[in-house]
This record gives structure tokens, C-alpha cells and sequence, in this order.
């Protein structure tokens, strides 16, 4: 039997274990169950767990795997297999990584990565994961707008070093408990929000939400994306629990132009935190 069909041999018999949850997990025991949830919505420190990442890999086996590794590493994985498919969805939900493959049907992932980039977001970070090794081929993703690039097979410890490192880069997360966006100081030990010195009543789930969407200002976060960072992938919350629970961290902080920060609306989309002057007096 030729080198390559014994690879190719021991790689179906690996995927189908993976698919099957019997391959041994990190640690060298049986292999988790269902996805523990390991929420941390206010990403203390340098790892940044629980992040929204969206998949391009036409192999399922491969997409198997990908998602196993990621969840397995605390973050909400969706995965597409057509170019159409993600940049459809690109365009209805917000991510915090993009993991392409290049050769995929209908529309590469070198063309995904050039549509992201002109219309999504010109910093969103973008790792390929393709068997194309050519220098050639490195440089074009890279000059493209990829920010990193693996080559098939992956790696699950470099693959994850590599995702932490481009997450890092890309949202910055400070260290100090108290955070500081004047006129309001959030304490992250006591999950509290002072505005002009004085405490504001909210909710647990209001707490969390608000942490996020001042962490993410400036930047448009789709309902799904909140959703998931709040809540969880649960399929049986409301559909407008998310616009209820902004509605009422707008009210309750008072979140308007002459706070110096506002809740912009985008329709069937989700929501933004904006930095503003105060009008003039």
C-alpha cells in the first residue's frame, strides 16, 4: 500500500472517531461530551474564551474536526460549507474570526476573503487552513488580507495557539477590574456600573450586556452575536429578549448624545455602541 493511501486510511479512521466523540480528548482521556459552556463575557485576561467563529471547510470530516477543537476551546463555532453559504450569513451575523479553506465549491475562499474584507470588515481577523502550500499562494492570501495561514493537516495545539494569538491582537482586553469610559466606570469584581459616581440597578444578563457592548465600541454586533455571548446558543429564548434587554441598558444608563454615547439601531441586523460629543450647551 502506497504512503498515501495509508495516510489517507488512518485519516478516515481518525475523523470517524472524531465525528463518533470517541477520540481521546486534550488531556489523553475519553473524549468530552456535549460543549460545556465556559462563559466569560468579560474576557479577563490574555485568553479569550467564548469567542463567535465562523468556518469555511467543505470536508465535513475536516469541519468535524475544526468545530470539535474550537468548542472543546470554549468558543461558539458555526460552520458553512459554501463560499455563498458564509458570505450569506457574513451578512446577516457578526464574528470575532473567520477560518477559511481555499478550495471550496461555488466561490473560493480566497474570493470570501476579498468580499469579507469589502464588505464586512477591513479588521476582522481571517486565518486559512488549506492544503495549498505554495509560496505563491502564501503571499497572494496574505497581501489579500488574510492575517495568518496554515497548511493541511492541521495541528490542534498550533491551530489554537494560532487562533489565541490573532484574537488577542484584534480585541485587546484590559486587565484592571475597573474600566473606565467616562462618565461611567464599570467594576468587573462587583458587576457594577457607576455613571457620575453613582451606582445603576441592572440585571445580571443587563450587566453583561452592557460590559459587551462597551468592550466592542465602535463596532456593529449582530442580535445573534449577543445573543450567544449572553445567553448561549439556547434555541428557546425570545426573539426579542435581545432588543428588551438593550432597550433597557439604553434607559437605564441613559445611553443618548449627551452622555457622550448612544445605542444605534441597524434594521434586521443588531445593534452598535457609538462614542459621541455632547451637544453643545
Amino acid at each position: 500500500m502506497s504512503c498515501f493511501r495509508q495516510l489517507r486510511k488512518i485519516q478516515t479512521h481518525y475523523f470517524a472517531r472524531v465525528r463518533r466523540g470517541t477520540w481521546p480528548g486534550p488531556g489523553g482521556g475519553p473524549a468530552d461530551g456535549p460543549k460545556t459552556r465556559r462563559y466569560a463575557p468579560l474576557g479577563r485576561g490574555h485568553y479569550h474564551p467564548d469567542m463567535r467563529i465562523a468556518i469555511l471547510e467543505d470536508d465535513p470530516d475536516q469541519l468535524a474536526l475544526l468545530q470539535r477543537w474550537l468548542a472543546q476551546d470554549g468558543h461558539d463555532v458555526h460552520g458553512y460549507k459554501t463560499g455563498r453559504e458564509a458570505m450569506m450569513r457574513a451578512t446577516r451575523e457578526s464574528f470575532d474570526l473567520f477560518i477559511l479553506d481555499w478550495q471550496v465549491p461555488d466561490v473560493s475562499g480566497t474570493e470570501v476573503l476579498q468580499w469579507v474584507r469589502k464588505n464586512v470588515s477591513d479588521s476582522v481577523p481571517i486565518l486559512f487552513v488549506t492544503v495549498r502550500d505554495s509560496e505563491q499562494d502564501i503571499v497572494f492570501a496574505l497581501e489579500s488580507g488574510a492575517d495568518d495561514y496554515m497548511i493541511k493537516p492541521a495541528r490542534q495545539n498550533e491551530l489554537l495557539a494560532r487562533v489565541h494569538a490573532l484574537l488577542r491582537r484584534a480585541y485587546p482586553r484590559e486587565e484592571d477590574k475597573l474600566l473606565s469610559y467616562p462618565p461611567f466606570e464599570i467594576d468587573t469584581q462587583r458587576s457594577e456600573i457607576r455613571r457620575g459616581g453613582s451606582k445603576v440597578d441592572l440585571t445580571p444578563k443587563e450587566f453583561d450586556l452592557a460590559v459587551v457592548l462597551f468592550r466592542n465600541i465602535g463596532r456593529l454586533m449582530s442580535r445573534g452575536h449577543l445573543q450567544e455571548a449572553i445567553w448561549g446558543r439556547s434555541g428557546d429564548l425570545a426573539t426579542r429578549t435581545v432588543d428588551t434587554h438593550v432597550s433597557q441598558v439604553r434607559k437605564k444608563l441613559d445611553l443618548r448624545v449627551e452622555s457622550g454615547f448612544r445605542v444605534v439601531p441597524v434594521y434586521n441586523y443588531g445593534y452598535r455602541l457609538e462614542q459621541c460629543e455632547p451637544a453643545a450647551a
